[in-house]
This record gives C-alpha cells, sequence and structure tokens, in this order.
C-alpha cells in the first residue's frame, strides 16, 4: 500500500500481523479464547444457553466492560434493563450484549423480526451547495449517481488507501446528505470531516435522534403497524424500496440493515423512542443484542470495523473492492491513486472465507497457514446458529482455494476456504 498523492513513499509493513488490531468493535465477535485470558482490557465473557446445552459456549471478544456510571445510556436504556437485557459498557454506551440467549435472538431475526438498539451510532446531516462535490472527493463509492431518497455504502479513506471508516450516505434532497458512521470512530471521522472541510459545506451531528433497526423477514410489514400508531404512511414504508428512505419531520425511514435480512433502520426523536419500542414489542418483535448482531452480520459476509476493516489495509484489501467507485476519471476522491492501482494489478492482501473440517471455533487474530507457512489471520470469527458451524474472515498475502490450516491454541486445524456471504455461499 503506497501512501500520498504521488504514490511515491511505500507503507512499511512487518509482515501479515502488522495492522492494528483494534478492540473498539461495531458489534460482537465471538470465538474461545483462553480460559480466564483478556487481551488489550477486552473482558472474554462466556455465555452459555440453555437452548442448546449446557456445554455450548460463546466467549465475546466484544469491547465490552462492566456497566458503569460513566456509561451513555441511550434514551432505550430502562427499555433494555425492563426486558432484562444483559447491559454492559460498549464504546462509552451501556447497551444489552443480550436478553438471555444469542441463539434464540439470532433465529428470531433470521425466522421472523428482532430489533437492535443501534442508538450509539452516529447521524450526521451534510449541507450546503458543495455537500455532492465534497462527498464526492471523501468517500470511495460516489454518490452522484443515487437518486433522492437512496442510499450507498462507502468507505472514506487515508490518501495511502487505509479505512478511516466504513459508512452509510443517503441522498435526502437537493444539497442535503444524512451520513451514518460507527460510534467507535466518531471522533476520528468528525476530525476527518474537519480536517478536509471546504466552503459550501456544513455537517451537523444529531445527538437528539434515536436509532432502531428492526429486521427479519415480517420486519417491514410489522414495523409499517407501529409506524401507523405515530402518524406516520405505513403503506409508504411498505412500498419502499431497498436501499432507499424517506422521511417525515424527525422521522427517517430507511429500508438498511446490518444483518443479511430484510428490514428497516428508523431514525426518530429521542423522547419517543420507548414508546416505539414498546409498540413493536407488543406487536411480537424480540429484542436482540450486540452478540446476535455479530452472528448476523457475519453470517452475511459484513465487515465490521476494527476487524475486517482498518487505517492498515484498503477496502480491496478487506473484501469490498466494489465500494471503489473508478467510473468516473475526474473524480480525484481521497486514496484514488492507491486503490486503482491496486483494483487494477492487485493488492498485497485478500479476503476469504473459512469453516473448520473438525471441531473447534475459528475466532479473531488466528493465524491462517498453508502448508506449514503463515499467510494470514483471521479478522472476524464465529459460530454461526444458521449453519451449526464455525465460520470465519480471514485476510491472507496469497490466492487460496480448497484446503487450508488454522493455528488454534498453537495447534493446526485443518480449515477449508468457503465463499463469501456465508449464507448464500451454502445454499448456492
Amino acid at each position: 500500500m503506497k501512501t500520498g498523492a504521488e504514490g511515491a513513499t511505500a507503507r512499511k509493513r512487518s509482515g501479515i500481523k502488522d495492522h492494528q488490531r483494534q478492540s473498539t468493535l461495531e458489534s460482537g465477535n465471538f470465538g474461545c479464547p483462553p480460559k480466564g485470558k483478556e487481551r488489550g482490557g477486552t473482558a472474554f465473557q462466556s455465555l452459555r444457553f440453555p437452548d442448546r446445552g449446557a456445554q455450548m459456549r460463546f466467549a465475546s471478544v466484544l469491547p465490552t466492560e462492566p456497566e458503569s456510571v460513566m456509561s451513555i445510556k441511550t434514551p432505550l436504556y430502562d427499555s433494555h434493563v425492563a426486558a432484562g437485557g444483559k447491559m454492559v459498557d460498549f464504546a462509552g454506551y451501556s447497551l444489552p450484549i443480550h436478553y438471555g440467549s444469542v441463539i434464540k435472538e439470532h433465529h428470531s431475526v433470521r425466522q421472523s423480526s428482532g430489533m437492535f438498539d443501534v442508538s450509539h451510532m452516529t447521524i450526521v446531516d451534510v449541507s450546503g451547495k458543495n455537500s455532492k462535490d465534497w462527498l464526492r472527493r471523501l468517500f470511495t463509492n460516489d454518490v452522484a449517481k443515487l437518486k433522492h431518497g437512496q442510499a450507498l455504502y462507502s468507505c472514506m479513506c487515508l490518501e495511502d488507501g487505509g479505512v478511516v471508516d466504513d459508512l452509510i450516505v443517503y441522498f435526502l434532497d437537493d444539497d442535503n446528505y444524512r451520513v451514518i458512521v460507527n460510534a467507535s470512530t466518531r471522533e476520528k471521522d468528525l476530525a476527518w470531516f474537519e480536517k478536509n472541510a471546504q466552503d459550501g459545506v456544513s455537517f451537523t451531528v444529531q445527538d437528539d435522534l434515536a436509532l432502531v433497526a428492526i429486521q427479519g423477514p415480517d420486519a417491514v410489514a410489522t414495523a409499517s403497524q407501529a409506524l401507523e400508531e405515530f402518524g406516520l404512511d405505513g403503506a409508504k414504508t411498505q412500498t419502499l424500496k431497498r436501499f432507499s428512505a424517506w422521511r417525515s419531520d424527525q422521522w427517517f425511514i430507511a429500508r438498511t440493515g446490518y444483518t443479511g435480512e430484510d428490514g428497516l433502520e428508523i431514525a426518530l426523536p429521542a423522547e419517543r423512542a420507548a414508546e416505539f419500542w414498546e409498540s413493536l414489542l407488543q406487536k411480537g418483535v424480540n429484542p436482540a443484542g450486540l452478540g446476535a448482531r455479530d452472528t448476523l452480520r457475519l453470517e452475511a459476509g459484513m465487515s465490521l470495523y476494527g476487524n475486517d476493516l482498518d487505517e492498515q489495509h484498503s477496502p480491496v484489501e478487506s473484501g469490498i473492492a466494489w465500494t471503489v467507485d473508478l467510473s468516473d476519471a475526474d473524480r480525484q476522491f481521497i486514496g484514488r491513486p492507491v486503490l486503482e492501482a491496486q483494483k487494477t494489478s492487485g493488492a498485497e492482501h485478500r479476503q476469504v472465507g473459512l469453516t473448520l473440517e473438525g471441531k473447534g471455533v475459528l475466532r479473531q487474530g488466528q493465524t491462517v497457514e498453508l502448508e506449514g507457512v503463515a499467510v494470514g489471520e483471521i479478522t472476524s470469527g464465529t459460530f454461526s446458529p444458521t449453519l451449526e458451524k464455525t465460520i470465519a474472515l480471514a485476510r491472507v498475502n496469497t490466492p487460496m482455494v480448497g484446503t487450508c490450516e488454522v493455528r488454534i491454541r498453537d495447534k493446526s486445524h485443518a480449515a477449508r476456504i468457503i465463499p463469501v456471504p456465508f449464507l448464500s455461499g451454502e445454499k448456492s
């Protein structure tokens, strides 16, 4: 990976393990760490599920700490406690890791519907006559292809192609956009906006809004009924196309999500959040925590900043090269020289999907080997409740097909390379 507008200076690397293993994750990542161990101040939690037997264990590598008086409470905090949520401190916020069973919450989303409090995410509204040009320079994907109400997933990169953050941007109307960024990167992202500020552009953080994600095959229909109770057009929501959004005053309804299922992400006034949550609960939507959010997103092959994405690797190296839009030769977005070269000539690393041939659980940080030689490491790993086997994303430095090995607790385990996303790959 190279740095600078001219791409003249190469970033120094120290092999395949030189990237920063950030533990500020946007959701849970589960594996089986050694008993009693901690990594980077992150407590490993053992979660037992009676519905799968007492011996089934997930170990959370979430950057959680016990809830403290310093933790920021979202507008739905009391609702989580009332529902029996296991509250932890996550990225400075009090959030539920689960409500009793990650597996039940996971299956609820896959089979019917579930809802997540994602109010810790940062909502930034961008406006001004130069807002489109500014975002076209800042993001790797091109907002110029958006029509009113449409959404776009993108990365925001450094000059050398490293990922500052991954995000979603909505084209509201005229010169107005809404950007939603990760909670753990909030200060860094806002500083990056400021560093690259230009005339004719302003941005405002919307801290007075709550954000609820309702996901699953029944999510849109059920959420539409709840919206009707709050004076919003349920029929309009049901006919909303995927990756599109509409708004009414402070309510913002988007057909997007982070689970691989159909569903909605709804921003609403913070003071209405608990009432809306209760309406969904009464309609049979099950609350789900950070743990299920991670198993769902990983099954769908969705990236997690701090694990699968970081400043030391580009989108091309991290399985999301499709977010780098080079179609407009005149659009000189930040990082383009490096990313264009990688898409044209190949990058140092690439992403692969893995599963174990035998027993065990894959987790972040485990070394991937090919014929006994280290070629990369796992960036996210978990037990898949849907597939009932362990799955993982790995970043490697060589093309791989067929089989490889993963080193777990100093022992080599046979693994198989499988398609990503994992669910569609299995079904095909």
